[in-house]
């Protein structure tokens, strides 16, 4: 057993490396008492706009929000349908349910685990109006045929950027977009194990349209632009003071952040390639990784029994996910299954994610390889 504590992520480790800056940012608002909507909120989001090179970032109470003010700023009908991927978290199956709206799930990318462009287009109905394209794991899906197919079908996408902001995708000719920034609307998490991460709940939404950043400020303070004159159906979703100006802070060591996730799966790839007993997480050419998670596929069923393994060598590992959108309870009887979904029934099936985050030693994962290779 090793002699230390190994964790997924390690928040605790990466708090006090920064500690002196996230507790003067934290005592600022507390001396202040601008606890809400204060001037760190709108701070943070003028530099995280300028991050991301977009001209509108609303910050609201956390991802899920973003996802359902995303798709209430759109105009869309009860019986619309929305395109997402059958193997990801259930939030974005869960507001569109939430919103009378059918869910149309597809089938993934077995390499990437991202929605697969193919599966979108075969998938477009008459009733079809959006895309939500779920960047999963920390690297981009494949915008560009994704928007040719929106562009062409007049269809909107919504990108959920909660696990791969930082992440850059490059299009065929050149030119480079973070995540999250490419669709009609971007959303994104700030839950603390997120890439960017506060320490309580928060999220975000981006967009180049003018006029959807007017409309989704208004639906996220209770459908007003104007106190106590509400023009639209709203809700009540606000990042606090105090997480803003946590955030803020983090966002200054974002690229760092990605670059220390890169090494250790970096070290990950190189003395992990010559085992036949899983599939190592593929890198897509079109995108950058920032490694939200380190997932690889196991083979031959065995899953649960390395899981169990690593285990009981003090080694945590997780499996994201261990049942697909459709065969969830909840979801079997409301939504439209486009094509097998095989791929992602499979991979709910082998993958197992390992430990990866910004504290990890070289010494650590070196047990951890070592575990993996004697098992």
């Amino acid at each position: 057993m090793f002699e230390e504590q190994i964790q997924m992520v390690d928040l605790h480790g990466q708090y006090l490396r920064f500690k002196e800056e996230i507790d003067g940012a934290m005592q600022a608002v507390i001396g202040s008492c601008a606890f809400i909507n204060g001037p760190q909120v709108k701070t943070f989001a003028g530099h995280l706009a300028g991050y991301l090179q977009v001209p509108y970032v609303i910050p609201c109470g956390n991802g899920t929000d973003a996802l359902q003010i995303a798709l209430m700023a759109l105009g869309l009908r009860p019986g619309d349908e929305v395109i997402l991927p059958a193997f990801t978290y259930i939030a974005a199956a869960e507001v569109v349910a939430l919103l009378g709206l059918t869910p149309v799930l597809v089938d993934v990318d077995s390499r990437t685990f991202n929605i697969d462009p193919r599966s979108i287009e075969a998938a477009v109905s008459e009733r079809t109006k959006v895309i939500v394209a779920v960047h999963l794991f920390g690297q981009s899906c494949d915008m560009e045929p994704i928007m040719a197919l929106a562009d062409a079908c007049h269809l909107y996408v919504v990108e959920d950027n909660a696990q791969s902001i930082g992440a850059d995708y490059t299009f065929s000719d050149g030119r480079v977009r973070k995540a999250g920034t490419i669709g009609h609307i971007g959303t994104t998490s700030f839950f603390p194990s997120k890439p960017l991460a506060c320490y309580g709940d928060g999220g975000a939404l981006m967009t180049s349209d003018e006029e959807l950043a007017a409309r989704i400020r208004m639906i996220a303070n209770h459908g007003q632009e104007c106190k106590y004159h509400h023009q639209r159906i709203g809700c009540n979703s606000r990042l606090d003071t105090l997480q803003a100006a946590i955030l803020d802070v983090k966002l200054k060591h974002l690229e760092e952040f990605a670059e220390a996730r890169r090494q250790v799966a970096s070290r990950y790839d190189e003395a992990l390639s010559s085992c036949g007993s899983w599939v190592l997480p593929a890198k897509a050419a079109y995108s950058s990784h920032v490694y939200h998670q380190y997932t690889i596929q196991v083979k031959d069923g065995r899953r649960n029994a390395l899981q169990q393994l690593l285990k009981e060598h003090g080694i945590p590992s997780m499996v994201y996910y261990p049942l697909p959108v459709h065969r969830q309870e909840a979801y079997r009887h409301i939504s439209r299954l486009s094509g097998s979904l095989d791929i992602s029934a499979g991979l709910c099936d082998a993958v197992l994610s390992l430990p990866i985050h910004t504290e990890m030693s070289p010494r650590q994962q070196q047990y951890i390889i070592e575990k993996l290779l004697d098992l």
